[in-house]
């Protein structure tokens, strides 16, 4: 059980039947949430693959829908979804690693990394405010004219090197460390510090350091043409105002970024939260540091940014988590170190998708029980 250096205080209060270590009845199969869940698909609201795992032990697997329509392959536990912006967790935990190997540090400015960024970038955003998201670098697909740009890269070289050069242009639109506003600009340039630091492309990184390490073998940064080809990659369908779905797969980017878009499986994302839980990534130190609260979201009382995932206290109990959405996708991994929950769902619907029952697996893992 990972305790956490830095966590804040909170108010004590009754346990829940899953922080004492029993599994409440609606969490079971054919509880409440799987048949929340069973109609939400049959009502075509949910499309993909849910995880409940238990001190390790699968308590709930569900799948739902189709991985691809047109050659009517459905859903399954071992579907590949896009992670959407879960995928920060990733970038975190290699600059950890890197901080750990001593190759950087958190308090580095981005221009002993990277070279012909503007002084206010290279002199006064620091690698903290980039996991913090308070860079004031903001989202460079909001960029005019990124997307008829990014239509044109076909290798992973143009899409890292293209995205750069949009975000060497930009200037933090508040003075670092002033202010919070979520960044994929920010992450983006983490992956490259990634690649500065350790002397190889983060891809490569990511996949010896993070991904083989936790036994996560169906995850990866699949490119275009694999997304469209392998059978076991949900193809991503956007809603359109008629109420019809269409795949997408060709309108994304070449290949996901730090930022976004590696591809897994609910089992190997179980895998991932068990490794960094169980200071099989980091060591202890760092596990603390990477997990522990840095500051309050802006109007939370209970919510707190740490260097990638969010730190809560819903029931008065630690839960650390991410989510993320797009046109085609709707992810979240949340997992409970107190109780040892993790609760995975990937979705190939759209952004909102796995909120509902990602909620309410939330609170009933964390409701106290009644007196």
């Amino acid at each position: 059980m990972l305790a956490l250096a830095g966590a804040v205080p909170f108010v004590a209060c009754s346990a829940s039947p899953a922080q004492h270590g029993r599994i409440p009845d609606d969490l079971k199969p054919g509880g409440a949430l799987d048949r929340f869940i069973a109609e939400r698909a049959a009502a075509d609201a949910f499309s993909g693959t849910v995880l409940l795992t238990h001190r390790g032990r699968p308590v709930l697997h569900r799948w739902h829908g189709m991985a691809n329509k047109q050659l009517s392959i459905p859903n399954g536990p071992d579907t590949i979804f896009a992670l959407a912006s879960v995928t920060k967790l990733f970038t975190s935990v290699a600059i950890a690693q890197l901080a750990q190997r001593r190759r950087l540090s958190f308090q580095d400015k981005v221009g002993a990394h990277l070279p012909s960024f503007p002084a206010e970038t290279a002199d006064r955003v620091t690698i903290h405010h980039l996991l913090t998201h308070s860079s004031g670098l903001g989202d460079h697909h909001q960029s005019p004219g990124f997307w008829e740009q990014a239509a044109t890269w076909t290798t992973v070289e143009q899409v890292m090197s293209g995205i750069t050069g949009i975000i060497r242009e930009m200037r933090p639109a508040f003075v670092p460390g002033s202010a919070s506003q979520y960044s994929n600009s920010g992450f983006h340039l983490l992956g490259e510090i990634v690649a500065a630091a350790s002397g190889q492309s983060y891809y490569d990184y990511v996949r010896d350091n993070i991904f083989r390490p936790a036994g996560m073998a169906s995850t990866g940064f699949y490119t275009r043409p694999q997304r469209r080809d392998d059978p076991r990659i949900a193809r991503p369908y956007a809603k359109q105002p008629s109420g019809d779905r269409v795949d997408i797969v060709d309108r994304g980017l070449f290949i996901g970024t730090p930022a976004g878009d590696a591809l897994s499986t609910c089992a190997d994302m179980q895998r991932f939260a068990a490794a960094l839980l169980g200071e099989r990534l980091l060591d202890r130190s760092h596990t603390r540091i990477m997990l522990a609260p840095k500051f309050p979201l802006p109007a939370s009382f209970t919510a707190f940014q740490a260097y990638g995932p969010i730190a809560a206290f819903p029931g008065g109990q630690l839960t650390l988590g991410h989510g993320g959405g797009s046109p085609g996708a709707s992810t979240t991994l949340d997992t409970f170190p107190d109780s040892e929950w993790n609760v995975v769902m990937l979705s190939n619907y759209e952004m909102g998708t796995v909120q509902p029952p990602a909620a309410m697996a939330r609170r009933l893992i964390t409701s106290p029980t009644k007196a």
